[in-house]
Parts: C-alpha cells; sequence; structure tokens
C-alpha cells in the first residue's frame, strides 16, 4: 500500500547498478530506507536533484511488511532550498547534520517532536546570517536533549567539575569517570543558553569552537553507542576563522 509522508533526506548510498538506497528520516515513521532507480535521464536527475542531502519532501511510499526497503513516487520538495547547497560552509554544516543524524538516529517509530526540530533547523540554516560559525555547536547541543543525553545544567555551580558518564556537575572529580575541568564545565552550562536566535552572540575562536565541538561529540559517543568515527566535524574544524 501507499502511505503519505514528509521527510528529510539524510543521504544516498549505492546498492547496485540499477538502485541507490536513501535514508529519509520521516514524520510518521521515523527512519526509512527506500530503493530508488539509478538513471541519466531527464526524470532521474530531477528526481536526484529532490533527494540531496537535508531536501524537505513529501511523497508517497510503497510500505511492504516484512521488508527493509520501500519505494517512492510522486516525490517533490515542500520547501525550497539553495543557499545550502550554494554556500560552501552552510553546505559542510548541511553535511556534518546529515552524518550526525545518521549515525544517532535509529529508531524507525515515529517522534514528531524530533522531526519538527530538524526541520525547523534546515529552514534556519538556509536562512541565517549572523552566528552562521555557531551553528553546528547550537544544532549538536539541542539535538542531543531529544535525544535524551541532556548534561544537568540544574547541578552546576562555578568552578565545579563536569562528570561526562553522569552528565552531571561535581565540586571534586573522583573514581573513573571522564571530567572537564572547571573552566571547560562551565562551557558546557554555557551551551544551554544557547540558541539560534542567538547563537550570534557567542564568541569562539576556532580552537575554542573546535574543542567544544569535540566534547559534545565525545559526549555523544559516551552515552549513544551508535555514534562511531565521524568524517565531516574534520572539514568544519577548517572553516571558521
Amino acid at each position: 500500500m501507499y502511505e503519505k509522508i514528509q521527510g528529510v533526506v539524510l543521504n544516498t548510498i549505492k546498492y547496485s547498478d540499477k538502485h541507490n538506497i536513501v535514508h529519509i528520516y520521516t514524520r510518521q515513521r521515523g527512519l526509512m530506507s527506500f530503493a530508488v532507480p539509478q538513471g541519466k535521464t531527464a526524470a532521474a536527475r530531477q528526481r536526484n536533484a529532490m533527494l540531496m542531502p537535508l531536501s524537505l519532501i513529501d511523497a508517497e511510499a510503497r510500505i511492504m511488511p516484512g521488508r527493509d526497503l520501500s519505494t517512492l513516487r510522486d516525490t517533490r520538495r515542500n520547501a525550497p532550498l539553495s543557499i545550502i547547497y550554494a554556500d560552501p560552509i552552510k553546505n559542510a554544516i548541511a553535511m556534518y547534520m546529515c552524518e550526525l543524524l545518521t549515525h544517532a538516529i535509529q529508531e524507525q517509530e515515529q517522534n514528531e517532536v524530533l522531526y519538527d526540530y530538524i526541520e525547523q533547523c534546515v529552514m534556519i540554516l538556509e536562512s541565517a546570517t549572523l552566528g552562521v560559525a555557531n551553528f553546528h555547536i547550537c544544532f549538536t547541543y539541542h539535538l542531543g536533549i531529544l535525544l535524551g543525553i541532556q548534561p544537568d545544567t540544574g547541578t552546576w555551580h562555578e568552578g565545579w567539575w563536569f562528570d561526562m558518564q553522569e552528565g552531571i556537575f561535581r565540586p571534586t572529580p573522583s573514581g573513573g569517570s571522564q571530567w572537564l575541568r572547571p573552566d571547560e564545565a562551565r562551557v558546557i552550562w554555557l551551551l544551554s543558553r544557547m540558541t539560534f536566535a542567538n547563537m550570534n552572540l557567542f564568541r569562539f575562536t576556532r580552537t575554542q569552537r573546535n574543542q567544544v565541538l569535540d566534547v559534545m561529540l565525545t559526549y555523544y559517543r559516551l552515552h549513544h553507542s551508535t555514534l562511531g568515527t565521524l568524517r565531516s566535524p574534520e572539514v568544519l574544524k577548517q572553516l571558521f576563522a
């Protein structure tokens, strides 16, 4: 049967000489995989353009019980995106978002709150003009909240250490956990105050921003075993002064 879906395209991988597999995070069913024909026709090129990373689409999905792969028809964009693909900085951020989401989201079930957050972030990235250098930092922190790995910033006190394993702040380090020194721990607390509306007010050097990203991804890996090694952060680290 066919079912109407809304989705955010995460990636496309080659499956065979005739088909690619496109992974799409959908509002209705969470993460889904679709077999999409390859080709060099005008129709194939148009379809590929609509299935670029972070594309927001409406489509009809043919869902076959017991099969991991579905098929698409009547695919169309539900929001025009152009700057993300034309701007090399925003394009690098988009690649990072897709890679992080691909590794961090495994659920094949509906989560409209998470879907709405991702969709909103795509639209903000498309239109943002201020604070773009901090966009991936803000995105990563608030995604962690929706994935259930939010640091407990209510336990923060000036001069306390951050226990990365437990996600809380403590007056002194102990045991075998990974710890952030008080100066690094304070940054975790500051990130909880960052939003897409005020991200331009947070001033980081390139070194500081890269350290913050490394810390957040380390925290993700401690609490999210599927994350693994990401390639895209290394590209981001070279972009911002």
